[in-house]
């Protein structure tokens, strides 16, 4: 079989996952950002637990009634952020999942930053149909020195017996600087076929920043078999330019009151977005 054959049935099995949640349709995937769990320096200890519940079910409920086609739930308050997570932060999320998993109505998943072990744990305890991860790249970062194992994740995954579980493997980390000088095209690419992702992801800088449109450009061009999600920042106003080139995109801040990452979602803006986002699709 030529390398091309090969390369050709890699991204024919990788893309199964997210085909098969979302068809040829271009998801909107909205996050559902807990408050700051147990132990974490934002922690609302007078709220407690129960807060948080409260909370998410407020984001799910308006998240939902807007129409998105899947939610995702993340850690995103849990600052400063860790690449190994505490035990205590992974279960409190499987406990707030679970106690919201009735009210679920929608395909939903899970990002325990940063940690890809944790986001495979939590995803198979909860039932989850995908998670978001970095899980290729060595990176200098906020939470200092950043290198990630893709084939120890998608391992565990599989021992946990949910190869189903999609892996959105976002190769352009937010907070951090790439040490592998290749051009991003370049990373997507051998990334898809060293790590077997079920869709790539591109990000901004950091939270709420959007994705160049010519890093969505250039990373669509090398892999138009490979679902590429739009990651971070994709607001009114462009995500009608997003979806023409990206297969999907996740929000989270564009949805929030005043389009602040750490409000709760704003059930207009939410709704707002889903109408031009649905009216793009048609278009």
């Amino acid at each position: 079989m030529r390398l091309t054959d090969i390369n050709a049935s890699n991204e024919l099995e990788m893309i199964n996952n997210f085909k098969r949640l979302f068809g040829d349709t271009k998801p909107v995937i909205a996050m559902v950002h807990l408050l700051p769990l147990p132990g974490t320096p934002l922690y609302d200890a007078d709220a407690g637990i129960e807060g948080i519940v409260e909370a998410a079910r407020r984001d799910l409920k308006a998240l939902q009634d807007a129409d998105v086609d899947a939610v995702m739930f993340g850690n995103e308050n849990d600052r400063p952020y860790e690449l190994s997570v505490d035990v205590a932060s992974t279960a409190t999320m499987a406990y707030v999942i679970g106690r919201l998993r009735p009210e679920i109505a929608k395909p939903f998943g899970v990002n325990v930053l940063w940690d890809p072990m944790s986001s495979v744990a939590l995803a198979a305890a909860t039932g989850a149909s995908f998670l978001r991860e970095i899980l290729t790249g060595t990176y200098a970062s906020d939470m200092g020195p950043w290198t990630p194992n893709a084939g120890e994740a998608m391992r565990y995954r599989n021992r946990l017996g949910r190869p189903d579980i999609a892996m959105l493997n976002n190769i352009s980390a937010e907070f951090a600087y790439s040490l592998d000088r290749r051009e991003l095209p370049d990373r997507a690419r051998s990334a898809v076929f060293s790590s077997i992702p079920d869709a790539v992801l591109v990000s901004g800088a950091i939270t709420g920043e959007a994705a160049k449109f010519t890093d969505l450009e250039a990373v669509k061009r090398v892999l138009p078999d490979t679902p590429v999600l739009a990651n971070t920042g994709v607001r009114h106003e462009t995500v009608a330019d997003v979806l023409r080139i990206a297969d999907g995109c996740i929000v989270g801040s564009s949805l929030k009151v005043d389009g602040n990452t750490w409000n709760p979602v704003d059930p207009d803006r939410a709704a707002e977005f889903m109408r031009l986002a649905k009216a793009a699709r048609k278009g």
